[in-house]
C-alpha cells in the first residue's frame, strides 16, 4: 500500500497557506478518487482507497508541520511498509517558483522542518518527495509570516496548476513510474 502524506498545518486559520500545499495536493485526490480522508488515527486525518489500481492510504499529519514525522513514523511502522518503496510526500517549496513542482526519489531536507522531522523519525532520506513551489519569501519578509501567509490570486491560480500536476504525477509514481513522473514534470510543465 502507497502512503500518500499532505504535509500542513490542522485548523482554520492555517487553510489555503503556502505551508498546507501538501494538504491541498491531499484533498484533491480524496475529490478525484472518492477517498473519505476523515479517519482520526496515527495523530493523522486517514483515508484509505485506490489510485491507479493501486490500494493507498492518503494521510494529513495533525501534528503541525515541524512534527510531521511522528505521524509518518508511526504510520510507517504500523503497516509495515518500506518508505523508499510506498511512501510519498508532499509538500511547499519556497525554492521553486508557484506553478512548479519537483519530483525526487530521495534526498535532504533542504532546510524544510517537515522533512527534517521526518527524515529524523524514519530514519531515512529515502523516500518520494512531491515538491509544490509556492515562490521565495519576499525580501524582508519573517520566513514563517510567508509560508504561513495566504496567497493572493495570481499565485493562488499558479499553485492550483502545479496541485493538478502533482496529482498527475502521484498517479503515475504509484503505477511504478517515477522516472516517467520525474522526467515528465521536473522539467516545468508537463512535456507531452
Amino acid at each position: 500500500m502507497y502512503i500518500i502524506a499532505g504535509l500542513g498545518n490542522p485548523g482554520r486559520k492555517y487553510a489555503g497557506t503556502r505551508h498546507n500545499a501538501g494538504f491541498d495536493v491531499v484533498d484533491r485526490l480524496a475529490d478525484s478518487y472518492r477517498i473519505r480522508v476523515r479517519e482520526k488515527k496515527h495523530h493523522s486525518l486517514c483515508g484509505q482507497g485506490v489510485i491507479g489500481g493501486e490500494k493507498v492510504l492518503l494521510v494529513k499529519p495533525q501534528t503541525y508541520m515541524n512534527n510531521s514525522g511522528d505521524s509518518i513514523a508511526e504510520i510507517i511502522q504500523y503497516y509495515k511498509e518500506d518508505p523508499a518503496a510506498r511512501l510519498i510526500v508532499v509538500y511547499d517549496d519556497i525554492s521553486l517558483e508557484p506553478g512548479r513542482i519537483r519530483v525526487r526519489k530521495k534526498g535532504s531536507a533542504g532546510g524544510h522542518n517537515g522533512i527534517k522531522s521526518i527524515i529524523s523519525r524514519v530514519g531515512t532520506q529515502e523516500f518520494v518527495r512531491v515538491r509544490i513551489g509556492v515562490g521565495e519569501k519576499p525580501e524582508g519578509w519573517d520566513l514563517a509570516d510567508y509560508v504561513l501567509g495566504h496567497m493572493d490570486r495570481r499565485e493562488r491560480a499558479a499553485v492550483e496548476e502545479a496541485f493538478a500536476e502533482a496529482e498527475e504525477a502521484i498517479e503515475l509514481i504509484v503505477q511504478g513510474r517515477v522516472d516517467k513522473a520525474m522526467n515528465d514534470y521536473n522539467a516545468g510543465k508537463r512535456n507531452v
